[in-house]
């Protein structure tokens, strides 16, 4: 069994607490909160585990072989570096860390001490994502035209990061993840109205061909949406997570240019096609539990995590590329990239 404990019973520990406390191979050793309040409610649904306000207890308590960061982003990194020098696994909450640096040294961390380093991209591991990946991975939209996602409601105001890191970066981890495509450059604008940090943002990734992705993120809509829409050359697909079912539709639709002879000359004439929509059958189970699971079994043979540190460091990258684009009003960042290569092997 392999000894879990979790920093962090706010908003999102106590999804990460019941869930780890059901995943097979997995044992719900202790939990670690600042607010005595939250700790006695975790304690009350999870009386086996241990509940301290301090989390150092986790590190030095030899029952725990895994630790799970759920807590304010500008933690991860010194959290993180403790959990890994402590000799234990790591699930870091999104983002990985605040900057590119401090993601980079964290990958260094968890290689020089062979540790499981995973990001909790939890969207990854649902069936619509995993869905989506397959039918762009066996190229039945063609040649891919955009990436587009809406991702808006009203709240959650944050005042440690901007709407850019909180929303965005469910995107932009489905979109490195189903594209397999790194964008070259980076634009961004944003604007505060409410709080100390921009609270609406349009992001722009511009990759090599004419491939592009755009984001919109809101936390000042009066609607919840949750869309995301990817165009080929032969069919497109809708993928709306509100959707109670039939939350990824694929559309036999187009359009293209051809050529025709008109009096003698060439002329290029558009077509549109408008065929089937089709709903595959999706699994119903929830994308943290298959996370959760996933996480122990990389433990247990040693392989690498599907959202790694590598994946992690790449959302950073392009949310720091964004950070100083909206800072310049729009002006477009370039990005380079290079393959991490320090990789846990077995």
């Amino acid at each position: 069994m392999v000894g879990v404990g979790v920093i962090g019973y706010g908003y999102w520990g106590p999804n990460l607490v019941r869930n780890f406390n059901e995943a097979p191979g997995a044992r719900l050793v202790a939990v670690s909160d600042l607010s005595p309040e939250r700790l006695a409610a975790a304690k009350s649904l999870h009386p086996l585990a241990k509940a301290t306000t301090d989390y150092r207890d986790l590190l030095v308590d030899p029952s725990v072989d895994a630790i799970v960061v759920s807590t304010p982003v500008a933690t991860h990194y010194e959290l993180g570096m403790q959990v890994l020098r402590a000799g234990k696994h790591l699930l870091i909450e999104k983002p990985l860390t605040s900057s590119v640096e401090e993601g980079e040294r964290l990958l260094d961390a968890a290689a020089a001490h062979r540790r499981i380093l995973m990001v909790d991209h939890t969207f990854i591991y649902t069936s619509a994502v995993q869905k989506i990946k397959e039918v762009v991975d066996a190229e039945l939209l063609g040649r891919l035209y955009y990436f587009d996602s809406v991702r808006v409601n009203l709240g959650l105001f944050r005042s440690d990061v901007n709407v850019l890191w909180d929303l965005a970066v469910h995107d932009l981890s489905i979109m490195d993840y189903v594209l397999n495509a790194r964008p070259t450059a980076v634009a961004a604008t944003g604007s505060i109205h409410l709080g100390n940090t921009e609270n609406i943002a349009y992001l722009t990734c511009y990759f090599e061909g004419d491939l592009i992705a755009h984001i919109h993120v809101n936390w000042l809509s009066p609607v919840k949406m949750r869309r995301i829409l990817i165009g080929g050359v032969r069919q497109m697909i809708v993928y709306d997570d509100l959707e109670p079912s039939e939350k990824v539709k694929i559309y036999d639709k187009g359009a293209q240019l051809t050529s025709v002879d008109a009096n003698g000359e060439s002329q290029r004439k558009m077509e549109y096609r408008s065929g089937d929509m089709w709903a595959p059958r999706l699994k119903t189970t929830e994308g943290l539990q298959t996370e959760a699971r996933h996480f122990i079994e990389c433990i247990q043979q040693q392989k690498q995590p599907l959202t790694d540190g590598e994946g992690g460091l790449r959302v950073v990258r392009i949310l720091e590329a964004a950070s100083e684009s909206m800072a310049q009003r729009g002006r477009p960042v370039e990005l380079s990239w290079h393959r991490y290569p320090a990789r846990l092997r077995a």
